[in-house]
Order: structure tokens, then C-alpha cells, then sequence
């Protein structure tokens, strides 16, 4: 049986395609990009996460864990959750011995099973709303022989699936996953492949690549684009993307806002975060971006 690092499974969505749907987070991602709302789906396997404003500065982590790097902020020493993977024997014991709960670990191992069993409890809200599962991250992709066994036994109990994907996968692992889901979220995020790799570390074509192909080859793809300030909020950057959609066949496009709600799981991680300070768009802010893909023939929406 398949499994995969998971960090999240939010029940009761709305956002994450149609009807109330059950979303599994799986943790790890090829791309890097600066807005990343999600770090701690980054890295692949389990990571600690550490909350100052909780720690006591008591050391019983360091001591349950004599061999991890320590680090030390406002004063405080603790156990380095860069320097130690969540899943590690000394990192299990730090955390279990956390008087405070301030340190904690993000992402579990989890099989096929497991996750099927949560995702069943919800069977009879998918079916009255015309919801189901959504795999997400991270890039669900990257668990291809995850994604497949799941989303067979989904489909045997009759349960719609969905993913939200960047679409940075090698083609052949894209064109024999992407025909298991009933939805597809993917993401574009830019036509410029040097900008592209500037903010994401990614390759643009890669991704355009796959998702000109689930354009032309799936039933159901709707593009995303996450609008960020100061990377592809400009009117000439939706116009490229909105002739670029144009002609693969695309006749809509969902835009996504840039919001700052994850900036504080930078702080649990130890990571620097790119966009601090950066304030969050709105709908009302980017009519006239919007109206740019309306005079190309996209239908545009928030």
C-alpha cells in the first residue's frame, strides 16, 4: 500500500473545487516561490515548527535531545528545526518533552487507508453538494503512486476528485495522473520564464507545457492565476497570459488575490519570508487587470 507525508486534511471546504469537499495536503513541492501561503509543504518529509511566544526558554527539548544543533531567539534556546527533521527519533522526543507545546511537528506518514478513512466520513456532504476530495500541497504530483491508488478507491466508494496543481511534474507522470481526477486546478502563474525562475525556481515551460496538454485533453481545467504584486499584477503581464490562454483553448480563468495569511508559518519554520509587509489585494483592487482578460475573451472571476 501507497503512503505519503501529510500535513493537513481540512474537511468543509468550499474554495477548493466544486461542492463541500475534503482537501489532502501532501507535503513537498519542486517550486519556491516567494508568496508560498504553505511553507511547511515545501520540504517533503516531516519538519518541526517552533513558537516563540509559547517557549519558556526551559531547554527540555535540547536535553531530550542531546545531539540536535540548538538555536536561540529573544533569549531563548531551543532545539533548530532547520537542523532536524520532524520525523527523527530526537525530534519526537523534543517535542514530546515541550512543556509548552511550542515546539511541534508538521506532516505525518500516512497510507492510502488512513486517509481514505478520513475523507469517508464526509461521504454523505459530497454527495448531497456535489463535493468530493481535492489533493493538494505542496505539488500532489510528486506522490504519483500515491495519487493513483487513492484516487482508485475514492472512485470505487463513487466520490468525485480534484487537484490543485502547479503542473511542474515530468509530462509522463502529468498525462497518466491527470485523467484520474473529475477537476483540475492548475496554476499559471507567468509567461516570462526568466521571471519565473527569478520567484519560483521553476521552469515556466514545464508548466505551460502540461497545462496547454490537460487543456486540450481533459474535460474539465480551470487555470488559476495567483496575482502578486511586484511579479505578474501588471496589465501587460495579464494581457501575455490571457492570449496565451486564448490560444491554448481556454475560454476562463480564476484569479487569486496575493494575501499575507501565511507570513507567521515563516516564523514557525525559521525561514525568511520574501513578501513581509507586502499588503493583500482584493477584487475591488484589480477590476481593471480583470477587465484586460474580458477584452481578450476570457471570462475572468474571483
Amino acid at each position: 500500500m501507497q503512503s505519503a507525508t501529510v500535513f493537513n486534511i481540512q474537511k468543509f471546504s468550499l474554495n477548493d473545487g466544486p461542492g463541500i469537499r475534503t482537501v489532502v495536503f501532501l507535503k513537498g513541492c519542486p517550486l519556491r516561490c516567494a508568496w508560498c501561503a504553505n511553507p511547511e509543504s515545501q520540504q517533503r518529509p516531516p519538519q518541526l515548527e517552533w513558537k516563540e511566544s509559547a517557549c519558556m526558554g526551559c531547554g527540555a527539548c535540547l536535553a531530550a535531545a542531546p545531539g540536535a544543533q540548538a538555536a536561540e531567539h529573544a533569549g531563548k534556546r531551543h532545539v533548530d528545526v532547520r537542523a532536524l527533521r520532524g520525523d527523527a527519533p530526537e525530534a519526537q522526543a523534543a517535542v514530546r518533552a515541550c512543556p509548552a507545546h511550542a515546539l511541534t511537528c508538521t506532516g505525518e506518514t500516512k497510507t492510502v487507508d488512513e486517509v481514505l478513512r478520513v475523507c469517508l466520513q464526509d461521504q454523505p456532504f459530497y454527495e448531497d453538494s456535489g463535493g468530493g476530495v481535492t489533493l493538494s500541497g505542496g505539488e500532489a504530483l510528486i506522490w504519483p503512486d500515491f495519487c493513483e491508488e487513492l484516487l482508485g478507491r475514492l472512485h470505487d466508494e463513487g466520490i468525485d476528485t480534484c487537484i490543485e496543481t502547479e503542473a511542474h511534474v515530468a509530462p509522463q507522470v502529468f498525462h497518466r495522473i491527470a485523467p484520474l481526477f473529475d477537476h483540475m486546478l492548475i496554476d499559471l502563474k507567468h509567461m516570462d520564464a526568466a521571471k519565473v525562475r527569478e520567484h519560483t525556481g521553476g521552469q515556466a515551460g514545464l508548466m505551460l507545457d502540461n497545462l496547454r496538454w490537460a487543456l486540450a485533453n481533459h474535460p474539465d481545467v480551470l487555470p488559476r492565476t495567483p496575482v502578486i504584486p511586484g511579479f505578474n499584477d501588471g496589465e501587460d503581464d495579464a494581457r501575455a497570459m490571457a492570449r496565451w490562454l486564448r490560444e491554448a483553448g481556454a475560454t476562463r480563468v480564476q484569479l487569486l488575490p496575493f494575501h499575507n495569511f501565511g507570513e507567521s508559518k515563516y516564523e514557525l519554520l525559521d525561514m525568511p519570508y520574501a513578501l513581509r509587509g507586502v499588503k493583500n489585494l482584493h477584487p475591488e483592487n484589480l477590476e481593471r487587470y480583470r477587465q484586460v482578460y474580458l477584452d481578450e475573451g476570457i471570462k475572468a472571476f474571483f
